[in-house]
Parts: structure tokens; sequence; C-alpha cells
């Protein structure tokens, strides 16, 4: 893919549609600097696995926001062809985020999720506040993609620590990436000499210790 972990979000001006807007507005990314950004991308309007993955941003809105994020929707089809859609549809009713409008295909083609007939990829992107891409997933046009675990990762990414697989909120197996840096360093130390049982030959003996004492320390 063009777009990389921890490159900075591509731009572009892209009009958008939202609950109650008459006409397109127009949108950013930049506007979004100091939140973490949620942006997936789906094929197209008036499908039928698109309504099922909007449905589930739209349900979970509120858990993303509690994570400072804010969700934003994406697909090549124009403002008016969302807003058939979205206010026609009683599945996307409840649907209240941002769904940009990319006709001119600039963005889709900048996140690398852009087809040859004019589609997109289920291209996920989690963007963090200072505006880098921390985290991608793309899949292909027949499988829908786990809004739940796009949910997880986000925390994950805003916890700090590192996270083992399945990771959730409160498992206390995490580690303090300050406290495994410190591990690191201290494995790097020689083994400090410790005396041993004495001989008839060599009175005093010293031997490498089993357990190096720095690396236990706790740098937390």
């Amino acid at each position: 893919m063009g777009i990389k972990i921890g490159s900075p979000a591509p731009e572009a001006v892209v009009d958008y549609w939202i609950k109650g807007a008459h006409g397109p507005r127009h949108m950013t990314l930049a506007e979004h600097r100091g939140k973490w950004v949620v942006l997936f991308f789906y094929p197209r309007d008036f499908t039928f696995i698109c309504p099922t993955e909007l449905v589930a941003f739209g349900t979970l809105e509120a858990d993303f926001k509690a994570e400072e994020a804010v969700v934003i929707g994406a697909s090549t089809d124009s403002f008016f062809s969302h807003k058939a859609w979205f206010e026609s549809d009683p599945r996307l009713l409840s649907v209240n985020y941002p769904v940009l409008a990319d006709t001119s295909h600039q963005l889709s083609k900048a996140f690398d999720v852009l087809l040859d007939d004019g589609a997109s990829l289920r291209g996920t992107f989690i963007i963090d506040p200072e505006g880098l891409v921390r985290h991608i997933t793309v899949n292909d046009l027949e499988v829908g993609r786990n809004v739940q675990e796009t949910l997880r990762v986000l925390q994950a990414l805003r916890s700090g620590e590192l996270c083992p697989v399945a990771w959730k909120p409160g498992i206390c197996c995490t580690l303090s990436i300050a406290s495994a840096r410190c591990s690191r360093m201290a494995a790097t130390l020689p083994t400090p000499l410790t005396p041993s049982q004495p001989t008839a030959r060599h009175p005093t003996r010293w031997s490498r210790s089993r357990s190096n004492p720095v690396a236990a320390m706790s740098c937390g």
C-alpha cells in the first residue's frame, strides 16, 4: 500500500453529508487535529453489506466518542446519493456521523483504496491527534469489517501500553512502555560477579550470577 503506519494522513477538501444538511458541506481531516479519527471507506450507496457496517459504526458511535474519537464514513458517491439513501433507508436513520462524498476520488486514491471502477475497498484508518496514521485494515468488497475490533484497537492505541493478543480495557497483563524499555536496557547490562563456594585450590571463587539483579528491579 502507498500509505504507511506512522505517515501523515493524506489531506483533501471533500464534500460531506450529515443528517439535517440540505446541501453539501466541506471538510478536511486537518479540522480534527487534537482528536482521534476513525475514517472508514465503504464501496457504494444502496448496496447489501454496507448498511450493516454503517449501522454498526452508528451503534458504537458513543463508545468512539468516549475515546475522544470522531467517526467519519466515506465513499465515492455524491452528497445527493448519500442524502437520498441515508434519509430513506430505515436502517440508516440513526446514523449521525458525517459521510464524505469523495466524487473526485482524491481522498480514496490517496488512502490507496480506490478500485478501477470508481468504488472503494473497505478500508479502515485510525488517525491520532497529531494526524499520523496508526492503524490500517482493508477488506475486499465481499467481507464486512468488525467494528467492535476497530474500537478495541483504538482503545489499545490510546492506552499507551504494550497490549497482548485479545487485549481489552481493564486487563492487567499489559506492560507500560517505560517499564518495557527499562527491562530491555537492563538485559543488555553485564551479569555481575558473585562469590561462590571456595575450594582448596581456589580459596575465593567468583562466578556469574544466574539472575541479573538490575533486570529484576522495578522500573514502574
